[in-house]
């Protein structure tokens, strides 16, 4: 009994420690950004008092405020856009039967693996020659297209946990395959889709080269992440406390939405572990 005891104090100590080591890099920066400006601190070191001046100034220098509209404008519309297309189409790879449904999933597969350092100049001269470089188009339609391969496994694998006899039920009570989708399959995948939306949401935020090459010269439409980089490399903004604050405006809505949605995503993720 002791053994065990202590076994599971041990265990509980380690998962303290691995916890406190992966906040450790947030927290660090964090207390760089409260740093008085001008004040150095090294080796770890407290500062002598903690500010908020440094967040007003990347705010106003950076123009945080509308890169941070732009990153909302642009992860809810690929959220939506990509969220709709695998829904339906992992719907129709879950429970239809037609030709060459096994090469379109070798394709989205495909997809998965493909970085995009590989698609990245076609894309910028597809969508020059289409006129949307530097619109809010040319990062929204290329990211719905990148995470569709994501989406669309993700659903398909999520429906095919749900019990058939929902769906032989819906029929025989005469439910056609559309009236069958939302009413049946999407309330009952609904944690699925939610962690889907979190993952799309995460990875569109911080989406940082699509929109280095396709959004550089319009400072309307530019993200957040695009926004940080430009000021920390700018050479009027040399202070590591005023970067610091800049990086902590940017990272606070994905600690955001993570917080609001955090069960929801552990749900989700752990949906279909058990089949009935």
């Amino acid at each position: 009994m002791r053994t065990r005891r202590s076994e599971q104090l041990l265990g509980h100590l380690l998962l303290v420690v691995g916890a406190l080591l992966a906040l450790l890099p947030f927290l660090s920066i964090v207390l760089l950004a409260l740093t008085p400006p001008g004040e150095r601190t090294g080796g770890g070191g407290l500062p002598s008092s903690l500010t908020l001046e440094n967040f007003a100034t990347a705010w106003t220098r950076g123009g945080f405020g509308q890169a941070l509209w732009s990153s909302l404008i642009v992860a809810v519309a690929v959220v939506l856009g990509a969220s709709l297309v695998s829904v339906l189409a992992g719907y129709a790879f879950s429970t239809m039967r037609f030709p060459g449904r096994f090469v379109l999933l070798g394709i989205l597969l495909v997809g998965l693996v493909m970085p995009y350092e590989g698609i990245i100049v076609p894309l910028y001269y597809l969508l020059e020659g289409m006129g949307l470089l530097n619109t809010y188009w040319a990062l929204i339609l290329p990211q719905i297209a990148t995470s569709v391969s994501l989406g669309v496994l993700w659903m398909r694998t999520a429906y095919a946990n749900v019990p058939r006899s929902l769906g032989e039920a819906a029929s025989i009570d005469g439910a056609g395959r559309w009236a069958t989708l939302w009413r049946i399959y999407v309330p009952v995948s609904a944690p699925a889709i939610a962690t889907l939306g979190t993952l799309l949401f995460l990875y569109t935020w911080n989406e940082f080269l699509m929109a280095l090459v396709l959004v550089p010269q319009n400072p309307d439409v530019q993200t957040a992440p695009l926004a940080l980089s430009f000021f920390a490399g700018s050479t009027r903004n040399f202070d590591p406390s005023v970067t610091a604050a800049a990086a902590v405006i940017v990272a606070l809505p994905i600690l955001v939405v993570y917080a609001i949605f955090q069960r929801r995503f552990i749900t989700g993720v752990v949906a279909g572990a058990v089949k009935e």
